[in-house]
């Protein structure tokens, strides 16, 4: 169930990007970066980074997580960032992911899920990822008498 729920979180993760201010002078390779300078941390490039995570980025992949996070990153765990990081990693990591655990655990039990013929694959990215137009599926009872 993890490995389901961190592929979608890699490839559309709920953040677009994380703001942090910089606290002192710092230095990048050549690039030096003055206090106080606005940093965005783009969720995506470090996502889909192919040196991270491998030429098949762009696949929907959830075995690559089968050994976790590290393994997953080439043990650069901190290019797995849907939630933030550090301090600032968002106080309901934890409730989200298990509430979904659970939420999909129970339709599971009691459907198949595929999508339907009709949808169209357009995420959009404003503030958050979300889809453009409604996810179409179609669930289909495991119980026939349902």
């Amino acid at each position: 169930m993890t490995m389901i729920i961190n592929e979608p979180l890699r490839l559309y993760g709920p953040a677009v990007g994380l703001l942090r201010k910089g606290g002192s002078e710092v230095r990048l390779g050549n690039l030096v970066l003055p206090a106080d300078i606005d940093i965005l941390i783009a969720n995506a490039a470090l996502h889909h980074d192919p040196q991270l995570w491998g030429d098949n980025v762009h696949l929907f992949k959830p075995e690559r997580f089968a050994e976790g996070i590290a393994k997953a990153t080439n043990y650069n765990t901190t290019a797995f960032c849907p939630f933030g990081l550090g301090p600032r990693t968002c106080v309901g990591t934890t409730f989200a992911i298990m509430e979904v655990k659970i939420a999909v655990s129970m339709i599971l039990q009691r459907y198949t899920i595929s999508l339907s013929p009709a949808y169209v694959h357009a995420p959009v990215s404003i503030i958050t990822v979300k889809p453009q137009h409604v996810i179409q599926v179609i669930l289909q009872s495991l119980h026939h008498d349902a």
